[in-house]
């Protein structure tokens, strides 16, 4: 079984910065997917920024050009820099993933259990 363990949530005024972790742990053969979703309260789950299968990044217009996702895949782990970080980014953010797991093509996909940012004064 595969597991999805976060860190690095807090509070942090406008403009500053903080950096998000999601380390996978368990059989895994092949990412396919990992990054990072959102949700804010009374709102839906929103895309942040991901990995995708085809080699690329997916980030959400809300957030280029100040989020960075990067990967040590030695680790099996995502990172998530978020800087000039504004109050409408407060959420929990939840690690995605996808990951295949036996040669015979079984995959495992899952969230992390969250971890909560909050940017305010």
């Amino acid at each position: 079984q595969v597991q999805l363990s976060e860190s690095g949530g807090g509070l942090v005024q406008p403009g500053g910065s903080l950096r998000l972790s999601c380390t996978a742990s368990g059989r895994i053969l092949r990412t396919n997917e990992m990054g990072w979703y959102r949700q804010a309260p009374g709102k839906q789950r929103e895309l942040v920024a991901m990995f995708t299968n085809g080699g690329g990044t997916n980030y959400a217009d809300s957030v280029k050009g100040r989020f960075t996702l990067s990967r040590d895949n030695a680790k099996n782990t995502v990172y998530l820099q978020m800087n000039s970080l504004k109050p409408e980014d407060t959420a929990v953010y939840y690690c995605d993933a996808e990951f295949l797991i036996d040669q015979d093509g079984t995959t495992w996909s899952g969230w992390g259990q969250g971890t909560q940012v909050t940017v305010s004064p």
